[in-house]
């Protein structure tokens, strides 16, 4: 802000904004007298004015500070602190030990599925009522010119039904007739032959799907695990990369304890996924070079994928 008369007479005036120059003075907010410039009466009335209002917005302020620190007081009191807002000190914890916590969610688990198993009362799935009772509709049959009804065709064959016959055939040459427990075409899977194999037959049988001429199945695609409920299963998708023919294999286990012998000697595919089975759905392959949890970590207690898991901390 200049000082003196001569140093507001320095100060160049500029055009506003209509295009007019106006002379610089001392204006209104200073005055100059004796060389000293000084804020004029306008100017003081101004700043005592906000002065005052700063004042009150200040003092708004400071009864807004005492009213919340009020509330948090009255809050304090009605939950148990003292005046001063500090709360009451609890009592330490008990501390528990691995085994002790480990136990508890094992019961907390345990009381879970006792109580899902209650609220389902032995009722059957939803909808298997209903399935049961209405009878399957017939297919419609077609009309001939006169209106008759003509009678349905028999369905054609899958293309893939010798391939099945052939392999069930050499599975039971080889291994035994009893080995094959059903064989069928899977209609809803790119019409794949799908023989069911029982446990204690399944490595023999796997070797003759590898090694006889005519299979020749030399690489395993696929391995994995279902849980039907009243037993779990593993599935395997065996395929000649020569010939490109494909079979799936099915192998029914216990559910209280499953085992189904490894095949990693055969297919080295295997390895980790008989490990991932073995994780999630708990089923032991006896020959497996290195059986070990791939996924959960070594003290996890149950196995994820099963139907009836309940997770020891449900916060996971």
């Amino acid at each position: 802000m200049p000082q003196n008369e001569a140093e507001v007479a320095k100060y160049k005036p500029e055009p506003d904004k209509d295009g007019e120059i106006h002379t610089n003075h001392v204006g209104a907010e200073v005055k100059v007298e004796d060389g000293k410039a000084t804020p004029t009466e306008e100017t003081a009335k101004r700043a005592e004015a906000l002065q005052a209002q700063g004042d009150e917005v200040a003092k708004e302020q400071a009864r807004d500070a005492e009213a919340a620190i009020e509330g948090k007081k009255e809050l304090a009191k009605t939950s148990g602190a003292d005046s001063q807002g500090d709360t009451v000190e609890k009592p330490p914890a008990k501390a528990v030990t691995p085994d002790e916590d480990r136990e508890a969610k094992i019961r907390r688990a345990q009381e879970a599925r006792a109580a899902r198993a209650a609220a389902a009362g032995g009722a059957a799935p939803a909808g298997e009522g209903a399935a049961a009772e209405r009878p399957a509709r017939a297919p419609r049959a077609a009309k001939t010119e006169d209106g008759d009804a003509e009678p349905p065709k028999p369905k054609e064959p899958s293309k893939n039904q010798p391939l099945l016959d052939r392999i069930a055939a050499i599975v039971a040459e080889s291994v035994g007739p009893e080995a094959v427990e059903s064989a069928s075409i899977n209609e809803k899977g790119l019409e794949i032959p799908t023989l069911t194999v029982k446990g204690d037959q399944w490595f023999k049988t796997a070797e003759t799907l590898k090694t006889h001429p005519e299979t020749g199945m030399n690489y395993l695609r696929n391995l994995s695990g279902v849980d039907h409920e009243t037993h779990l299963e593993v599935v395997y998708h065996l395929v000649n990369l020569t010939t490109k023919h494909e079979v799936c294999v099915k192998v029914k286990a216990d559910r209280e304890a499953p085992v189904v012998p490894s095949v990693t000697p055969l297919w080295s595919t295997a390895n980790w996924n008989e490990r991932e089975v073995f994780d999630l759905l708990g089923v032991d392959f006896p020959g497996h070079p290195d059986l070990r949890r791939i996924m959960m970590s070594d003290d996890w207690v149950g196995h994820p994928l099963r139907k009836d898991y309940e997770p020891l901390d449900p916060e996971v």
